[in-house]
């Protein structure tokens, strides 16, 4: 536990809302991301996902409970240059050119300046924005900007990724480049924590989920396990015709075929989410 790049417990926060009306919008949030796994933050509408981001990075003081990051409290600084945080809405100079943007925020981070140029053009190429390096910001699309505060999260090289909403305002194409760059963020041994509502692009790359309603913890665990059917098994078979789909294991050897896999059938994320917003409160359950 000690050693999770993010924990959290108890944590709650209150707002004051109109005619001086308490709004709990995150209510004793407890959990905890390990080290190396994509960890996804689910929820509809004020659900409590981007509170408990601000949280953890000490845009907001909660009213009670803890956190940590990276072994120190949320939003010390020394913890800061070692986080990439890309929240939903990602604000830019529109004067300034892409180049000129992450040569701004390299300069932040303290990074000389070959080492600024050096990323910089890695990154430009990697977000396929190096073509457009010289162009202001303010003439970019919703979707080439979106690219653009991805390059400025990693351009320190984080150890710990925290993405709200990252394919907001791309196409397919490149939702697809982002969950790829997850996963390869996942091969370098690197930790990210993302909050999506495309709940069939975290079913695809996350390890782990929480799904919060209201406020509140309603269920957490792996995809694996929380997707799994436990009352009845699916079989994968190769080499058969359809007729014979129908048969038990031991029938299909007997007929030549290959069972390539035999494992309870999982329901869709979407189905898991809906229920348990919709559902009453799980009281945090985990798996």
């Amino acid at each position: 536990m000690g050693d999770a790049p993010i924990r959290v417990e108890g944590l709650t926060k209150h707002y004051r809302g109109r005619w001086g009306r308490r709004v709990e919008a995150l209510r004793n949030l407890t959990l905890s991301v390990e080290p190396g796994e994509i960890f996804g933050l689910l929820g509809p509408n004020g659900s409590g996902k981007t509170t408990t981001l601000k949280l953890l990075t000490g845009l907001l003081r909660p009213t009670s409970g803890r956190a940590w990051m990276l072994g120190k409290p949320a939003g010390d600084p020394q913890v800061r240059s070692r986080i990439g945080f890309l929240p939903e809405e990602s604000y830019f100079y529109r004067f300034l050119t892409a180049a000129e943007t992450l040569d701004f925020f390299g300069r932040l981070f303290g990074l000389g300046v070959t080492e600024r140029r050096r990323r910089a053009d890695a990154l430009l190429e990697e977000f396929g924005l190096a073509e457009a390096r010289h162009r202001a910001v303010g003439t970019f699309s919703k979707g080439m900007a979106r690219r653009l505060g991805l390059a400025s999260t990693l351009l320190n090289d984080p150890e710990l990724v925290l993405l709200d909403e990252p394919t907001s305002g791309l196409d397919p194409m490149g939702t697809r480049e982002v969950k790829d760059l997850i996963l390869r963020l996942k091969a370098r041994g690197k930790t990210v924590l993302v909050c999506s509502h495309l709940l069939a692009d975290i079913e695809r790359i996350c390890d782990r989920i929480a799904i919060l309603a209201g406020g509140s913890l309603r269920i957490l665990g792996r995809v694996s396990d929380l997707l799994a059917r436990r009352d009845a098994v699916q079989m994968t078979v190769r080499g058969l015709g359809e007729g014979a789909l129908d048969a038990l294991r031991a029938q299909a050897r007997a007929l030549g075929g290959e069972v390539l896999s035999v494992e309870p059938p999982r329901d869709r994320l979407e189905d898991l989410f809906l229920s348990v917003v919709r559902g009453p409160s799980a009281g945090g359950k985990s798996s």
